[in-house]
């Protein structure tokens, strides 16, 4: 009794289990009428109608239920285009009307500075495209998976050790050894492509996004720093060191203060991406209206012409802003999502 009472289905399981005929014979004999006999065969028959009913449905929803989503999608990404631009036209307006109150008022660029500005952008625009190819060709290598499961503070000491390195070849290095100065200038592309391969993990929706706003943010200020009067942000040079080694301190707070700090934490993190949009744009301005600057001293001849040192510093400001932007961008859309 204590046994039927701790399992009370035990007992009609095994009446069941004796009402089955065992002989093979028998149970073809009695069972016929109702059903067909079995065949080894029957299963592959079964399956591979099920597998071919499956692919049916997945073919139908990939061709014609998908073709559904596809306007609202094309709706959303035209919303989205638009929101950007209207951002981008803001921005550019805004900036002028804010920081270039006060234009040139000897007539404009000279043409040396013009084209030493121009060939700066140039070589800028193709410093950045190296970056975005080879961070691709990184990824789809497998090689950001191999940096996300390596040991974090190795990576980043040994990318910041090899960037440096590059960086600085690269500006000792005179322009006339021209192919020893663009191969350190490349290497020092890849090395920063390396660094920023993991972000291939996100939605390129959301890189395209970052590098839209990174491009509207840096254009308009660089149109500024372009017009304003010569040498009239050059003092901002002091106060963005200063507010850089505070955006790098908030970047290693995580690193020092413990996970229960979560209001610290919360701050640090909006310190380092927020201010640091507004410390290198800053940078971005400053850098601008020193470019025109070693461009007049160029032309007295008294510096070198070397475009390739002018273009990193306004790399390193168009990374900085568009990590941040990316980072925004996914916070933004994890929200959404919730």
């Amino acid at each position: 009794m204590a046994f039927v009472l701790r399992r009370p289905f035990a007992v009609s399981t095994a009446f069941r289990q004796i009402s089955k005929p065992t002989n093979t014979g028998l149970r073809f004999i009695h069972n016929a009428p109702k059903q067909a006999p079995k065949t080894p065969s029957t299963p592959f028959i079964s399956s591979s109608f099920a597998n071919a009913r499956q692919n049916f449905r997945d073919t139908f929803r990939r061709t014609y239920m998908q073709q559904q989503y596809k306007a609202a999608d094309r709706g959303n990404l035209t919303q989205k285009l638009l929101y950007g631009a209207a951002i981008v036209g803001g921005s550019i307006v805004a900036t002028n009307l804010i920081f270039n109150r006060e234009t040139r008022e000897d007539g404009g660029m000279a043409p040396y500075e013009r084209s030493y500005l121009n060939d700066t952008f140039m070589h800028t625009g193709l410093g950045i495209g190296i970056i975005g190819i080879a961070a691709r060709a990184l990824h789809t290598s497998g090689f950001s998976y191999r940096i996300m499961a390596a040991n974090p503070f190795l990576v980043v000491g040994l990318s910041l050790a090899v960037s440096i390195g590059t960086m600085y070849g690269t500006y000792y290095t005179k322009p006339e050894n021209y192919i020893q100065k663009y191969g350190l200038w490349t290497a020092f592309n890849v090395a920063q492509a390396a660094v920023i391969a993991p972000l291939m993990f996100l939605h390129p929706a959301i890189l395209a996004r970052a590098g839209l706003y990174t491009v509207g943010m840096m254009g308009s200020i660089a149109f500024v720093g372009a017009t304003a009067k010569q040498e009239k942000y050059l003092y901002l040079g002091g106060p963005l060191l200063a507010g850089v080694c505070v955006v790098a301190l908030s970047g290693l707070a995580p690193l020092v203060l413990p996970a229960t700090a979560t209001r610290t934490l919360m701050w640090s993190e909006r310190l380092w991406l927020y201010g640091g949009l507004a410390v290198f744009g800053g940078f971005t301005l400053y850098d601008i209206q020193k470019i025109l600057y070693h461009a007049r001293m160029a032309e007295r001849g008294l510096v070198r012409r070397d475009i390739v040192n002018e273009s990193i510093s306004l790399e390193l400001d168009f990374l900085n802003i568009f990590v941040r932007m990316v980072q925004i961008l996914a916070m933004r859309g994890g929200n959404n999502r919730r």
